[in-house]
């Protein structure tokens, strides 16, 4: 028996001169794109459809059926598809970086962070896992894949030809449950998004801030250096007029070797610093390194510990994304406990080789008979879940002790920047005024005038530490604490996304 796609007169009539015992007839069977010719067979005046045409025409319709589905969006699924379109608008258009502000040592800090945030390859991967994330919601809550089948019965000729479908349907409820969960871990997801941006620009605050301040040690080291110098000078006339000793000059010059080792370390240091920046700001090994700003930007004084707190707890990345993991976790033990739930399994299959076809529907189903496997699941996901209340509340207790560590390294710096520029340096100025002269007319030895310009020294880098522990600990409070994104970083606002619940009590 001849079968052929028939596509045209001439190809009919050559299977006609093959086979003149036979009439072909073409028959279309029409799709949404295309139209097939399928031969129809005559043999002794009966019209039948060739065997394996009918085979063919049956699994290609089914698979046409099949190919066209999509499935039911799980709860919060098309909330994140939108999230996540939202920062991909602003953060990687098209799946590029967008123009990145251009550095120069007059820009501002606000655009070095920017640069920062849309540079660095660690927020850019954490964005890319969030999307996966967001893309595996669809794949664990759709139904598997249909099966096409095919058997046959085969003595010394075809008996019978069964293509057929075959469909498994999970218990009722199991993928609604498993996309709520995966949605939730998409939400967790961009909250780690989030961390990696505010982790980003303290990295850039720290070096921008450490920089500057390595600038004003300089200062301050280099103008102690041109007055040692004075004092050597000063030293030498009093020693040449026989008035002081030979070890006053030498005493200058032994604190004019170690200032000007303090001056080699910390310009060398710079070098350190600047590849800390580099880094920060997503630049390669063979990037050229960014310039220095030039000016300098201070951070706004603190609020409250109440008004911070109460920041925190409402935006902290960290804390919502364990929030978030809580909330999943809730979802897999609704999971767990529809494991005693059967799944089933549908098909139909279609002898074509019968006349008239028999279709032969079948059905089955799992049967959960393993109750200790039952309890065990809905167990590990009590614990799991249990687990995600603890790291939660956990965190909450961390958030609630650095918030204090940190507010107490503010007010203390604070004191000290109160104290330093206002009594001690000037002060240590008018020591080191007064013992100069003292020194010349003979009336205080040089290691009164020597006290006097480490003690002014010591006030001055110690006025550069708390300044330096001022930034910082602000850098700490707004943005590893309370979570507050610089201005124009790529996330959602603040009810977004899905807002969670209140958040409990530290437990205690």
């Amino acid at each position: 028996m001849q079968a052929r796609w028939l596509s045209d007169a001439k190809s009919r009539a050559l299977l006609e001169q093959h086979s003149p015992e036979r009439t072909l007839l073409p028959t279309k069977c029409t799709s949404a794109t295309k139209s097939i010719v399928l031969p129809v067979v005559r043999r002794n005046g009966a019209l039948m459809m060739s065997t394996m045409n009918r085979s063919v025409a049956a699994a290609g319709l089914l698979f046409a059926v099949a190919a066209g589905c999509v499935g039911t969006p799980a709860p919060g699924e098309q909330r994140a598809r939108d999230d996540l379109e939202q920062i991909r608008s602003a953060y990687r258009p098209g799946d590029a970086a967008p123009t990145l502000p251009s550095l120069t040592a007059a820009t501002p800090l606000g655009d070095y962070l920017r640069f920062a945030i849309l540079k660095n390859p660690r927020v850019e991967a954490a964005y890319y896992a969030w999307a996966a994330s967001v893309e595996g919601i669809t794949a664990v809550r759709s139904l598997p894949d249909p099966r096409l089948t095919f058997q046959a019965d085969i003595t010394r000729m075809l008996e019978a030809l069964m293509p057929g479908l075959m469909m498994d349907f999970p218990g009722p409820g199991k993928l609604a449950a498993a996309g709520a969960a995966a949605a939730q871990q998409s939400q967790a997801g961009y909250f780690g998004f989030e961390q990696a941006i505010l982790r980003t620009a303290v990295a850039v605050k720290t070096a921008y801030y450490r920089l500057h301040f390595l600038e004003d040690s300089l200062r301050v080291q280099r103008a102690t250096l041109v007055l040692l110098d004075d004092l050597e000078q000063l030293a030498q006339s009093q020693n040449a007029a026989g008035r002081v000793s030979l070890q006053d000059v030498l005493r200058a010059q032994i604190e004019q070797e170690q200032v000007k080792t303090q001056i080699e370390n910390l310009d060398d240091s710079r070098g350190a610093l600047r590849a800390e920046l580099k880094a920060a700001l997503g630049l390669g090994p063979t990037d050229a390194a960014p310039p220095i700003p030039a000016t300098f930007e201070s951070s706004p004084d603190a609020e409250s510990a109440d008004a911070l707190l109460q920041t925190a707890l409402a935006k902290n990345p960290g804390l919502r994304q364990m929030e978030a993991d809580v909330r999943a976790a809730e979802a897999m033990l609704g999971l767990a406990r529809k494991s005693g739930v059967p799944d089933f399994t549908l098909g139909i299959e279609a002898d074509v080789k019968a006349s008239p076809v028999m279709v032969r529907p079948s059905a089955s189903m799992t049967l959960p008979i393993w109750r200790d496997k039952i309890a065990a699941e809905i167990a590990r996901a009590q614990a799991d879940k249990r687990a995600a209340e603890a790291r939660l509340s956990a965190e909450q207790v961390t958030i609630a002790a650095d918030l204090a560590s940190m507010l107490f390294m503010y007010r203390e710096s604070r004191r000290d920047i109160d104290l330093l520029s206002q009594r001690l340096i000037p002060k240590g100025r008018q020591s080191l005024e007064a013992a100069r002269p003292a020194y010349s007319t003979g009336r205080s030895g040089f290691l009164d005038v020597l006290d006097a310009q480490r003690q002014l020294l010591m006030f001055e880098m110690s006025l550069i530490d708390a300044r330096t522990r001022r930034e910082l600990a602000l850098t700490a409070l707004s943005s590893t604490i309370a979570g507050i994104p610089p201005a124009g970083s790529p996330v959602l606002p603040t009810s977004e996304p899905n807002p969670a619940p209140p958040i409990t009590e530290p437990r205690r």
